[in-house]
């Protein structure tokens, strides 16, 4: 069995990426066990001159990045129940606190868990940047930030476009965050960024340094609507990059990302099926379908597309309504071709000028009712082999396209939600929910994590909250915000309108399905059974032993002191469990059960797979009773044994006996 200290400090990426590449090239390892890079560079069969140009993306402090990204957290998330729903049933989080130190802290427990990452970062205006780096105790500095002043009451960095720094300030506070995001993306794990014109070429380039050129996906435009104020051009879209974590293992294993809706995949299997039996008959295919429809049981759900009967080299096509999509369309009359009458007129107008109409009849697009009393329907692609024509008209008439390049949506609708839930409108542009539920649907599966660092007001929660509330659903996800102060008497941060949003939208969904059939479960529920567990970023539980003191006979006193009363004040026995919990690189949300061991508390983690035990002290009988249950791994407290050195040792030979692997103290 192994004894040992627990780290209490984040993952070491540095020396965890150095480790790979000696197991990769152990003839790159010199003898003090380092890497010799001249001779690295020697076995992949490469000669670099180190004073020619090479093309690639530098700003002042991007080394300092790399310095941030490797300086290890000794930082914790406490839980607060309070601010919880349903703590001990769900496994979605929101965390309070500064997400480079929240990242950092994340590492060791959901290392390529998470399947996709959706961000709305602070867009580089110039006015009020409030993720401030340059510091050499990120966790001091991130305290210190949520009052928004420094230690001389003077505001945090405003990043004027005088600053010959304006762009380089914005890249340093982005890279390590990224960076650090990419670690916990899953294989096929994606990342979508919503960004504007004023940083999108530089992120653009940065994604590509971090994630690979070759693992870009998309560039997508989000077209918000019409901007009236500018002086020039009116700009009214945004952006949303999108790259993946390895890109061709998603081509291998995945279907495109188009959205699923009952019935479709049956439809378009069978059209596959009998594409490559007929090749480019189309007739055949199109009789194939006709018999395969006759052929469903009448509640199957691909009956609805029986209409799809229109097969030509480009898919299979479905009718849909031509009504002009805004509103107002054109107005003319269109001859119905038996009665010879003209057909009814939408009541929004046509959805395409006459010339346009009239080609589209004369094409065969066009697909007539049985008379001239209702209007005729369009025939638009229900599934295509082609993605940049893989386009679908909502009833609102807003373009649906991924995988292409455009992705419309007005922000209307997301104003909208905000008052419904505050009866206000909190933010000016808030993110639509529906639209991230669009790609979390394209990109995840039922079972998977989604994650938002720049959470916001927590439009993402609200996204898969949604997808869930309609069924089979079980995605979670993690949320971290920023305690930024706000002007409001009812709301101080935003963190608390993060967790103020979910829980509303918890209990609108709970209101609106109770009594009614619960399809993730498959009985009748009151409600969802949604919820989040709430954590807040603080110094570590434990006082840190700092070998560099420089405080002198003091200082080494305090030190000392340490090892007597190493745990800091006002902390309680949950909240040393979740920071040992994290640290021992299990997820926050992972099972656990409390349990009696003789009279003293310990927990158990995933079927004891680890126990736990913070109480300060201990005794044989407890020690026995744990050993018993022949967990893997055990941790205790050094104060559980402070002055009794023999129970320490009957603990290490209880667990040897009962095939405990790793005995820990902290």
């Amino acid at each position: 069995m192994d004894e040992g200290k627990l780290s209490l400090e984040s993952k070491d990426i540095a020396a965890e990426k150095r480790q790979e590449l000696l197991r990769l090239f152990p003839e790159a390892q010199t003898e003090g066990g380092k890497i010799d890079f001249d001779q690295l560079k020697r076995a992949l069969g490469e000669t670099v001159d180190p004073g020619r140009e090479r093309y690639g993306m530098n700003w002042p402090g991007k080394a300092d990045c790399f310095r941030l990204i490797q300086a290890p957290s000794t930082a914790t998330l406490l839980p607060v129940r309070g601010e919880s729903v349903r703590f001990d049933e769900t496994e979605n989080m929101v965390i309070e606190g500064d997400n480079l130190e929240v990242l950092k802290l994340l590492q060791k427990g959901y290392q390529s868990k998470v399947k996709m990452i959706y961000i709305d970062p602070p867009y580089n205006t110039g006015n009020d940047f409030i993720y401030p780096d340059d510091f050499t105790d990120n966790l001091k500095n991130y305290l210190q930030y949520t009052g928004q002043v420094d230690a001389e009451g003077k505001r945090f960095s405003d990043n004027l476009e005088t600053d010959g720094r304006f762009h380089s300030k914005w890249l340093n506070m982005m890279y390590p965050r990224l960076y650090l995001a990419r670690n916990l993306l899953a294989d096929t794990g994606v990342i979508f960024i919503s960004i504007d014109d004023a940083e999108v070429d530089n992120l653009r380039q940065m994604c590509s340094s971090i994630f690979g050129e070759n693992n870009f996906v998309a560039q997508l435009v989000w077209e918000k609507g019409r901007k009236n104020d500018a002086q020039r051009f009116s700009v009214g879209h945004e952006y949303i990059l999108a790259f993946a974590r390895n890109l061709s293992l998603i081509e291998e294993i995945t279907k495109p990302w188009r959205e699923s809706k009952p019935g479709v995949d049956a439809v378009v299997n069978e059209y596959l099926r009998l594409k490559s039996q007929h090749g480019t008959n189309y007739e055949l295919i199109s009789q194939g379908l006709v018999r395969f429809y006759k052929d469903l049981p009448e509640d199957n759900p691909a009956k609805k597309y029986a209409r799809s009967r229109f097969v030509d080299s480009r898919g299979i096509w479905r009718d849909n309504n031509i009504g002009w999509p805004g509103g107002n369309g054109p107005r003319y009359e269109l001859l119905h071709p038996i009665t010879h009458k003209p057909c009814k007129i939408p009541d929004d107008g046509w959805r395409f000028i006459e010339p346009t109409m009239k080609q589209k009849v004369r094409d065969g697009y066009i697909e007539f009712r049985e008379d001239h009393t209702k209007s005729p329907f369009l025939k638009s692609y229900l599934y295509v082999d082609d993605p940049e024509s893989a386009s679908e008209e909502d009833e609102q008439g807003d373009k649906q396209q991924v995988m292409g390049s455009v992705f419309y949506r007005h922000t209307q609708p997301a104003s909208e939600v905000h008052k419904s839930l505050f009866a206000e409108k909190i933010f000016e542009n808030p993110k639509d929910h529906e639209v991230i539920a669009r790609l979390i649907r394209y990109c995840t599966g039922t079972n998977d994590t989604v994650m938002d660092f720049f959470a916001g007001s927590g439009t993402t929660a609200h996204s898969v909250l949604d997808l869930n509330a309609q069924g089979q659903s079980y995605r979670k996800f993690i949320l971290v915000q920023l305690p930024e102060p706000i002007e409001r008497e009812d709301y101080k941060t935003i963190a608390d309108i993060t967790r103020e949003r979910i829980r509303r939208v918890i209990r609108q969904f709970e209101k609106d399905s109770e009594g009614k059939l619960d399809l993730r479960h498959g009985d009748t529920r009151a409600s969802h059974e949604e919820g989040f567990r709430a954590f807040k970023l603080a110094p570590s539980n434990f006082k840190i032993w700092d070998v560099h003191t420089d405080e002198g006979v003091a200082g080494v006193e305090r030190q000392m002191e340490l090892a007597v009363n190493h745990i800091m004040p006002d902390r309680t026995a949950e909240d040393l469990f979740y920071e040992i919990l994290m640290k021992s690189e299990y997820p926050l949300t992972a099972r656990v059960v409390k349990f009696d061991a003789a009279g003293i508390s310990a927990f158990s983690v995933e079927d004891d797979a680890l126990i736990v035990c913070v109480e300060r002290k201990v005794t044989a009988e407890a020690i026995t009773a744990i050993a018993k249950r022949s967990p893997s791994k055990v941790i205790f407290l050094d104060e559980a044994f402070s002055g009794n050195d023999q129970l320490k040792a009957n603990a290490k030979m209880n667990f040897d006996s009962a095939g405990v692997k790793r005995f820990e103290t902290v």
